[in-house]
Protein backbone atom coordinates (compact mmCIF):
# COMPACT_ATOMS: atom_id res chain seq x y z
CA UNK A 1 0.00 0.00 0.00
CA UNK A 2 1.02 3.60 -0.56
CA UNK A 3 0.03 6.78 1.23
CA UNK A 4 0.71 10.41 0.47
CA UNK A 5 1.84 12.26 3.60
CA UNK A 6 1.05 15.96 3.46
CA UNK A 7 3.28 18.11 5.68
CA UNK A 8 2.15 21.67 6.33
CA UNK A 9 3.76 24.71 7.93
CA UNK A 10 3.49 24.19 11.66
CA UNK A 11 6.13 23.78 14.36
CA UNK A 12 5.08 20.09 14.59
CA UNK A 13 6.24 19.48 11.00
CA UNK A 14 9.38 17.77 12.27
CA UNK A 15 7.23 15.08 13.93
CA UNK A 16 6.03 13.94 10.51
CA UNK A 17 9.45 12.37 9.97
CA UNK A 18 8.68 9.82 12.68
CA UNK A 19 5.29 9.10 11.06
CA UNK A 20 7.14 8.17 7.86
CA UNK A 21 9.24 5.63 9.76
CA UNK A 22 6.30 4.13 11.65
CA UNK A 23 4.28 3.65 8.46
CA UNK A 24 7.27 2.08 6.73
CA UNK A 25 7.67 -0.29 9.69
CA UNK A 26 4.24 -1.60 8.75
CA UNK A 27 5.22 -2.14 5.13
CA UNK A 28 3.54 1.00 3.77
CA UNK A 29 5.16 3.15 1.07
CA UNK A 30 5.12 6.86 1.86
CA UNK A 31 5.41 9.77 -0.58
CA UNK A 32 5.70 13.14 1.11
CA UNK A 33 4.01 16.29 -0.19
CA UNK A 34 5.27 19.50 1.44
CA UNK A 35 3.67 22.92 1.36
CA UNK A 36 5.88 25.98 0.86
CA UNK A 37 5.49 26.88 4.54
CA UNK A 38 6.45 23.38 5.67
CA UNK A 39 9.81 23.76 3.94
CA UNK A 40 10.62 26.62 6.31
CA UNK A 41 10.55 24.13 9.20
CA UNK A 42 12.01 20.92 7.65
CA UNK A 43 14.06 20.48 4.49
CA UNK A 44 12.65 18.21 1.76
CA UNK A 45 15.92 16.24 1.76
CA UNK A 46 15.05 14.90 5.21
CA UNK A 47 11.86 13.28 3.95
CA UNK A 48 13.49 12.10 0.71
CA UNK A 49 16.17 10.27 2.71
CA UNK A 50 13.63 8.71 5.07
CA UNK A 51 11.03 7.70 2.51
CA UNK A 52 13.23 6.76 -0.45
CA UNK A 53 10.64 8.55 -2.61
CA UNK A 54 10.53 11.83 -4.48
CA UNK A 55 9.31 14.66 -2.23
CA UNK A 56 6.77 16.85 -3.97
CA UNK A 57 7.23 20.53 -3.09
CA UNK A 58 5.05 22.33 -5.64
CA UNK A 59 2.80 22.09 -8.66
CA UNK A 60 5.67 22.69 -11.09
CA UNK A 61 9.08 21.14 -10.52
CA UNK A 62 11.14 21.98 -13.63
CA UNK A 63 13.21 24.50 -11.72
CA UNK A 64 12.49 27.21 -14.33
CA UNK A 65 9.43 29.30 -13.55
CA UNK A 66 9.27 30.46 -17.18
CA UNK A 67 9.31 26.89 -18.54
CA UNK A 68 7.24 24.77 -16.15
CA UNK A 69 7.34 21.00 -16.50
CA UNK A 70 4.11 19.96 -18.26
CA UNK A 71 4.24 16.49 -16.67
CA UNK A 72 4.31 18.12 -13.24
CA UNK A 73 1.14 20.03 -14.05
CA UNK A 74 -0.86 16.80 -13.96
CA UNK A 75 1.26 14.98 -11.38
CA UNK A 76 -1.38 15.56 -8.71
CA UNK A 77 -3.77 13.41 -10.76
CA UNK A 78 -1.23 10.58 -11.05
CA UNK A 79 -0.50 10.68 -7.32
CA UNK A 80 -4.22 10.91 -6.49
CA UNK A 81 -4.87 7.72 -8.46
CA UNK A 82 -1.90 5.79 -7.02
CA UNK A 83 -2.40 6.28 -3.29
CA UNK A 84 -4.47 4.25 -0.84
CA UNK A 85 -4.80 7.14 1.62
CA UNK A 86 -3.95 10.82 2.03
CA UNK A 87 -2.59 11.74 5.47
CA UNK A 88 -1.81 15.28 6.62
CA UNK A 89 0.55 15.72 9.59
CA UNK A 90 0.43 18.36 10.94
CA UNK A 91 -2.75 19.85 9.51
CA UNK A 92 -2.80 23.62 10.06
CA UNK A 93 -5.93 25.74 10.35
CA UNK A 94 -5.13 27.09 6.89
CA UNK A 95 -5.05 23.71 5.13
CA UNK A 96 -8.18 22.55 6.97
CA UNK A 97 -9.98 25.66 5.69
CA UNK A 98 -8.79 25.02 2.13
CA UNK A 99 -9.95 21.39 2.32
CA UNK A 100 -13.35 22.30 3.74
CA UNK A 101 -14.02 25.03 1.20
CA UNK A 102 -12.57 23.21 -1.80
CA UNK A 103 -9.91 25.81 -2.49
CA UNK A 104 -6.97 24.38 -4.45
CA UNK A 105 -3.97 26.69 -4.45
CA UNK A 106 -1.03 24.24 -4.25
CA UNK A 107 -0.18 20.57 -4.81
CA UNK A 108 -1.55 19.33 -1.47
CA UNK A 109 -4.93 21.08 -1.68
CA UNK A 110 -5.27 20.07 -5.33
CA UNK A 111 -4.38 16.48 -4.44
CA UNK A 112 -7.10 16.48 -1.76
CA UNK A 113 -9.74 17.40 -4.34
CA UNK A 114 -8.40 14.93 -6.91
CA UNK A 115 -8.20 11.80 -4.77
CA UNK A 116 -10.98 9.41 -3.87
CA UNK A 117 -8.80 7.65 -1.27
CA UNK A 118 -9.55 7.93 2.47
CA UNK A 119 -8.22 11.11 4.10
CA UNK A 120 -6.77 11.42 7.60
CA UNK A 121 -5.84 14.77 9.14
CA UNK A 122 -3.96 15.37 12.40
CA UNK A 123 -4.44 19.04 13.33
CA UNK A 124 -1.88 21.00 15.34
CA UNK A 125 -2.14 24.71 16.13
CA UNK A 126 -2.50 27.37 18.79
CA UNK A 127 -5.28 26.66 21.30
CA UNK A 128 -7.28 29.75 20.30
CA UNK A 129 -7.01 28.84 16.62
CA UNK A 130 -8.22 25.33 17.43
CA UNK A 131 -11.16 26.61 19.47
CA UNK A 132 -12.15 29.27 16.93
CA UNK A 133 -15.64 28.80 15.50
CA UNK A 134 -14.33 28.89 11.93
CA UNK A 135 -11.86 26.04 12.56
CA UNK A 136 -14.48 23.94 14.32
CA UNK A 137 -16.97 24.56 11.51
CA UNK A 138 -14.39 23.47 8.92
CA UNK A 139 -13.64 20.34 10.92
CA UNK A 140 -17.33 19.47 11.09
CA UNK A 141 -17.62 19.85 7.30
CA UNK A 142 -14.66 17.53 6.82
CA UNK A 143 -16.04 14.95 9.25
CA UNK A 144 -19.35 14.92 7.41
CA UNK A 145 -17.45 14.24 4.21
CA UNK A 146 -15.76 11.22 5.75
CA UNK A 147 -12.40 12.75 6.64
CA UNK A 148 -10.90 11.10 9.75
CA UNK A 149 -9.76 13.73 12.25
CA UNK A 150 -7.16 12.69 14.83
CA UNK A 151 -7.96 15.08 17.67
CA UNK A 152 -4.97 17.03 19.02
CA UNK A 153 -3.76 16.49 22.56
CA UNK A 154 -3.96 19.12 25.27
CA UNK A 155 -0.86 20.45 26.99
CA UNK A 156 1.87 23.04 26.86
CA UNK A 157 2.13 24.43 23.32
CA UNK A 158 5.10 25.91 21.46
CA UNK A 159 3.46 29.35 21.61
CA UNK A 160 3.62 29.23 25.41
CA UNK A 161 -0.10 28.66 25.95
CA UNK A 162 -1.71 25.58 27.47
CA UNK A 163 -4.69 23.69 26.05
CA UNK A 164 -5.76 21.55 23.08
CA UNK A 165 -3.76 21.97 19.90
CA UNK A 166 -0.67 19.81 20.36
CA UNK A 167 -0.20 17.18 17.65
CA UNK A 168 -1.66 13.81 18.66
CA UNK A 169 0.59 10.95 19.73
CA UNK A 170 2.32 9.23 16.81
CA UNK A 171 0.73 5.85 17.52
CA UNK A 172 -2.75 7.41 17.54
CA UNK A 173 -2.07 8.89 14.10
CA UNK A 174 -0.68 5.64 12.71
CA UNK A 175 -3.63 3.67 14.12
CA UNK A 176 -6.03 6.06 12.37
CA UNK A 177 -4.14 5.58 9.10
CA UNK A 178 -4.26 1.80 9.42
CA UNK A 179 -8.00 1.92 10.07
CA UNK A 180 -8.42 4.11 7.00
CA UNK A 181 -6.48 1.51 5.00
CA UNK A 182 -8.60 -1.29 6.41
CA UNK A 183 -5.57 -2.81 8.11
CA UNK A 184 -6.76 -4.47 11.32
CA UNK A 185 -4.36 -4.65 14.27
CA UNK A 186 -5.66 -8.04 15.39
CA UNK A 187 -2.16 -9.53 15.61
CA UNK A 188 -0.75 -6.83 17.84
CA UNK A 189 1.47 -8.37 20.51
CA UNK A 190 2.08 -11.54 18.50
CA UNK A 191 5.45 -12.67 17.16
CA UNK A 192 5.01 -14.47 13.85
CA UNK A 193 7.77 -16.76 12.56
CA UNK A 194 7.50 -17.22 8.78
CA UNK A 195 9.63 -19.36 6.48
CA UNK A 196 9.73 -18.49 2.79
CA UNK A 197 11.36 -19.35 -0.52
CA UNK A 198 13.23 -22.44 -1.69
CA UNK A 199 16.31 -24.13 -0.28
CA UNK A 200 19.44 -25.12 -2.21
CA UNK A 201 21.26 -28.41 -1.66
CA UNK A 202 24.78 -28.38 -3.06
CA UNK A 203 25.94 -31.02 -5.52
CA UNK A 204 29.30 -29.37 -6.12
CA UNK A 205 30.59 -25.76 -5.89
CA UNK A 206 28.55 -24.66 -8.94
CA UNK A 207 25.48 -26.93 -8.94
CA UNK A 208 22.61 -27.50 -6.53
CA UNK A 209 19.16 -29.05 -6.17
CA UNK A 210 16.30 -26.61 -5.70
CA UNK A 211 12.68 -25.93 -6.71
CA UNK A 212 10.53 -23.27 -8.33
CA UNK A 213 9.45 -21.41 -5.20
CA UNK A 214 9.83 -17.63 -5.59
CA UNK A 215 9.18 -16.75 -1.94
CA UNK A 216 6.36 -14.35 -2.88
CA UNK A 217 3.73 -16.09 -0.74
CA UNK A 218 5.86 -16.03 2.40
CA UNK A 219 6.89 -12.43 1.84
CA UNK A 220 3.25 -11.40 1.31
CA UNK A 221 2.39 -13.06 4.63
CA UNK A 222 5.27 -11.24 6.32
CA UNK A 223 4.10 -7.85 5.05
CA UNK A 224 0.46 -8.56 5.89
CA UNK A 225 1.34 -9.70 9.43
CA UNK A 226 3.37 -6.52 9.99
CA UNK A 227 0.45 -4.37 8.91
CA UNK A 228 -1.78 -6.23 11.34
CA UNK A 229 0.50 -5.29 14.23
CA UNK A 230 2.72 -8.37 14.61
CA UNK A 231 6.42 -8.64 15.05
CA UNK A 232 7.71 -10.74 12.15
CA UNK A 233 10.69 -13.12 12.12
CA UNK A 234 11.29 -14.07 8.46
CA UNK A 235 13.57 -17.01 7.64
CA UNK A 236 14.14 -16.95 3.90
CA UNK A 237 15.82 -19.17 1.38
CA UNK A 238 17.44 -17.63 -1.74
CA UNK A 239 14.99 -15.31 -3.50
CA UNK A 240 14.97 -12.04 -5.46
CA UNK A 241 11.93 -10.68 -3.60
CA UNK A 242 12.58 -7.65 -1.35
CA UNK A 243 11.48 -8.31 2.24
CA UNK A 244 9.39 -5.78 4.22
CA UNK A 245 11.70 -3.31 5.92
CA UNK A 246 10.40 -4.00 9.42
CA UNK A 247 10.74 -7.79 9.23
CA UNK A 248 13.65 -9.37 11.12
CA UNK A 249 15.20 -11.41 8.31
CA UNK A 250 17.44 -14.45 8.58
CA UNK A 251 18.90 -15.57 5.24
CA UNK A 252 19.56 -19.29 4.80
CA UNK A 253 20.48 -21.60 1.94
CA UNK A 254 20.09 -25.29 2.72
CA UNK A 255 17.35 -27.23 4.46
CA UNK A 256 19.63 -27.78 7.45
CA UNK A 257 20.39 -24.03 7.60
CA UNK A 258 16.67 -23.35 7.70
CA UNK A 259 16.06 -25.99 10.37
CA UNK A 260 18.72 -24.51 12.65
CA UNK A 261 17.43 -20.95 12.18
CA UNK A 262 13.80 -21.89 12.79
CA UNK A 263 14.49 -23.95 15.92
CA UNK A 264 16.59 -21.11 17.32
CA UNK A 265 13.77 -18.59 16.80
CA UNK A 266 10.88 -20.86 17.81
CA UNK A 267 10.91 -19.91 21.54
CA UNK A 268 10.25 -16.27 20.58
CA UNK A 269 7.28 -17.06 18.34
CA UNK A 270 3.60 -17.31 19.21
CA UNK A 271 2.60 -18.16 15.63
CA UNK A 272 4.56 -20.18 13.05
CA UNK A 273 3.69 -20.12 9.34
CA UNK A 274 5.86 -22.38 7.24
CA UNK A 275 5.51 -21.47 3.55
CA UNK A 276 9.06 -22.40 2.52
CA UNK A 277 9.45 -25.09 -0.13
CA UNK A 278 12.18 -27.08 1.61
CA UNK A 279 14.06 -29.70 -0.38
CA UNK A 280 12.95 -33.20 0.60
CA UNK A 281 16.30 -34.66 -0.45
CA UNK A 282 19.93 -33.61 -0.64
CA UNK A 283 23.01 -35.24 -2.18
CA UNK A 284 24.47 -37.82 0.18
CA UNK A 285 27.92 -36.47 -0.65
CA UNK A 286 28.92 -33.03 -1.95
CA UNK A 287 31.86 -32.79 -4.35
CA UNK A 288 34.61 -30.40 -3.31
CA UNK A 289 35.37 -29.50 -6.93
CA UNK A 290 33.21 -29.05 -9.99
CA UNK A 291 32.16 -32.46 -11.34
CA UNK A 292 33.71 -32.95 -14.80
CA UNK A 293 31.88 -36.09 -15.93
CA UNK A 294 30.32 -35.69 -19.38
CA UNK A 295 28.47 -38.97 -19.56
CA UNK A 296 25.58 -40.39 -17.52
CA UNK A 297 25.86 -39.90 -13.77
CA UNK A 298 24.02 -41.36 -10.79
CA UNK A 299 23.35 -38.99 -7.91
CA UNK A 300 22.71 -40.66 -4.55
CA UNK A 301 20.28 -38.73 -2.35
CA UNK A 302 19.29 -38.81 1.30
CA UNK A 303 16.22 -37.36 3.00
CA UNK A 304 16.36 -33.99 4.74
CA UNK A 305 14.75 -33.44 8.15
CA UNK A 306 11.01 -32.74 8.12
CA UNK A 307 11.22 -29.26 9.70
CA UNK A 308 7.47 -28.73 9.92
CA UNK A 309 6.92 -32.01 11.75
CA UNK A 310 9.76 -31.26 14.16
CA UNK A 311 8.34 -27.78 14.83
CA UNK A 312 4.91 -29.19 15.62
CA UNK A 313 6.46 -31.75 17.97
CA UNK A 314 8.40 -29.06 19.83
CA UNK A 315 5.63 -26.46 19.98
CA UNK A 316 4.25 -25.43 23.35
CA UNK A 317 1.48 -22.84 23.01
CA UNK A 318 2.32 -21.77 19.45
CA UNK A 319 -0.13 -21.95 16.58
CA UNK A 320 1.61 -23.82 13.75
CA UNK A 321 0.42 -23.53 10.15
CA UNK A 322 1.89 -25.46 7.23
CA UNK A 323 1.73 -25.01 3.47
CA UNK A 324 1.48 -27.93 1.04
CA UNK A 325 1.96 -27.90 -2.72
CA UNK A 326 0.16 -30.87 -4.27
CA UNK A 327 -0.50 -32.14 -7.81
CA UNK A 328 -3.06 -34.88 -7.08
CA UNK A 329 -5.44 -35.96 -4.29
CA UNK A 330 -4.95 -32.43 -3.02
CA UNK A 331 -7.39 -32.29 -0.10
CA UNK A 332 -6.81 -35.88 1.00
CA UNK A 333 -3.04 -35.41 1.12
CA UNK A 334 -3.41 -32.10 2.95
CA UNK A 335 -5.66 -33.59 5.64
CA UNK A 336 -3.16 -36.39 6.20
CA UNK A 337 -0.40 -33.83 6.74
CA UNK A 338 -2.59 -31.76 9.05
CA UNK A 339 -3.20 -34.72 11.36
CA UNK A 340 0.08 -36.58 10.88
CA UNK A 341 2.20 -33.52 11.67
CA UNK A 342 -0.04 -32.22 14.47
CA UNK A 343 -0.70 -28.86 12.79
CA UNK A 344 -3.32 -26.29 13.71
CA UNK A 345 -4.01 -25.53 10.05
CA UNK A 346 -2.65 -26.29 6.61
CA UNK A 347 -2.87 -24.25 3.41
CA UNK A 348 -2.85 -26.37 0.29
CA UNK A 349 -2.65 -25.42 -3.38
CA UNK A 350 -2.71 -27.43 -6.58
CA UNK A 351 0.52 -26.42 -8.29
CA UNK A 352 -0.43 -28.29 -11.46
CA UNK A 353 -2.85 -25.45 -12.26
CA UNK A 354 -1.63 -22.84 -14.75
CA UNK A 355 -1.27 -19.23 -13.65
CA UNK A 356 -1.25 -19.76 -9.88
CA UNK A 357 1.29 -20.93 -7.31
CA UNK A 358 4.92 -21.05 -8.41
CA UNK A 359 6.33 -18.14 -10.47
CA UNK A 360 3.09 -16.17 -10.17
CA UNK A 361 1.72 -13.23 -8.20
CA UNK A 362 -1.57 -15.12 -7.88
CA UNK A 363 -2.62 -18.17 -5.94
CA UNK A 364 -5.67 -20.32 -5.23
CA UNK A 365 -5.69 -22.28 -1.99
CA UNK A 366 -7.77 -24.24 0.47
CA UNK A 367 -7.26 -23.51 4.17
CA UNK A 368 -7.95 -26.57 6.32
CA UNK A 369 -8.23 -26.42 10.11
CA UNK A 370 -9.39 -29.11 12.53
CA UNK A 371 -12.98 -27.88 12.11
CA UNK A 372 -13.22 -25.86 8.88
CA UNK A 373 -12.39 -25.96 5.17
CA UNK A 374 -12.12 -22.55 3.51
CA UNK A 375 -11.70 -22.26 -0.24
CA UNK A 376 -9.90 -19.17 -1.54
CA UNK A 377 -10.42 -18.87 -5.33
CA UNK A 378 -7.67 -17.53 -7.57
CA UNK A 379 -6.63 -14.09 -6.34
CA UNK A 380 -3.48 -12.15 -5.45
CA UNK A 381 -1.02 -13.65 -3.00
CA UNK A 382 -1.59 -10.54 -0.87
CA UNK A 383 -5.29 -11.41 -0.56
CA UNK A 384 -4.44 -15.07 0.15
CA UNK A 385 -2.11 -13.87 2.91
CA UNK A 386 -4.94 -11.85 4.47
CA UNK A 387 -7.33 -14.82 4.35
CA UNK A 388 -4.73 -17.07 6.00
CA UNK A 389 -4.14 -14.50 8.74
CA UNK A 390 -7.91 -14.16 9.24
CA UNK A 391 -8.05 -17.87 10.08
CA UNK A 392 -5.02 -17.65 12.36
CA UNK A 393 -6.58 -14.72 14.23
CA UNK A 394 -9.76 -16.79 14.61
CA UNK A 395 -7.78 -19.77 15.95
CA UNK A 396 -6.05 -17.49 18.41
CA UNK A 397 -9.36 -16.11 19.67
CA UNK A 398 -10.80 -19.62 20.03
CA UNK A 399 -7.78 -20.70 22.03
CA UNK A 400 -8.01 -17.68 24.34
CA UNK A 401 -11.71 -18.30 24.88
CA UNK A 402 -11.05 -21.94 25.74
CA UNK A 403 -8.43 -20.92 28.31
CA UNK A 404 -10.86 -18.50 29.96
CA UNK A 405 -13.56 -21.16 30.06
Amino acid sequence: MKVALGVTGGIAAYKAAEIVRLLQDRGIRVQVVMTRAAQEFVRPLTFAALSGEKVITGMFSSGDEHQPNIDSAIEHIAVAQSIDALVVVPATADVLAHFAQGIATDFLTTLYLATTAPVVVAPAMNVNMWNHAATQANLEILRQRGVRVVEPDAGYLACGMTGPGRLADNEAIVTAVLHALGASQDLEGETVLITAGPTREKIDPVRYLTNRSSGRMGYALAEAALRRGARVLLVSGPTTVTPPGAAEVTKVESAEDMREAVLKLLPQASIVIKTAAVSDYRPKATAGQKIKHKGPMTLELEATTDILKELAQRKESQIVVGFAAETENVLENARQKLMGKNLDAIVVNDVSREGVGFDSDRNAVTIITRSDVIDVPATTKWEVAQRVLDQIARLRQQRKAAVKA
